[in-house]
């Protein structure tokens, strides 16, 4: 399951990718606008500028926007950041990877190689989908068909 922590990251940078033609935003109208607990918003942004994908601008005008085209952040990147391997067990983790305890051999593990499988589903959705990517969604839901 999707961690409340990756939610909110993955909804601050889809507010932010919007928001890119105006200034920075400050932290509380974000919080409000995607209604994200302020404290735990400000650790998530920071993680996300740390890593490269925010500038922050202190003082009057400060606020929060993106360092990165919308079309360059990836949902993969953002969830490694926020709540690290994206596979479902050490074994199987491509940046993370760790042995299980348990396992006796991994070259015919057949849990391994299934979640495998699933780790490269999943992966391959989430590393071709972007922020932009998510917004365009968004809008596209908007249109009436």
């Amino acid at each position: 399951m999707l961690s409340k922590k990756t939610k909110y990251a993955i909804k601050a940078l889809v507010a932010l990718g919007k928001n890119r033609e105006n200034p920075p935003m400050q932290i509380v109208r974000l919080a409000e606008q995607e209604m994200i607990p302020r404290k735990f918003l400000e650790q998530i942004l920071l993680d996300m500028r740390n890593a490269g994908y925010l500038y922050s601008k202190k003082g009057a005008g400060g606020g929060y926007s993106l360092n990165k085209d919308p079309n360059d952040i990836y949902l993969a990147d953002i969830l490694r950041i926020t709540d690290g391997p994206i596979a479902m067990v050490p074994c199987a983790s491509l940046k993370f990877y760790r042995k299980c305890d348990e396992c006796h051999d991994e070259v015919t593990c057949g849990i391994r190689k299934t979640f495998i499988d699933v780790r490269d589903a999943t992966l391959k959705v989430l590393a071709q989908t972007s922020i932009a990517d998510v917004i365009a969604r968004e809008t596209d839901d908007k249109v009436v068909h």
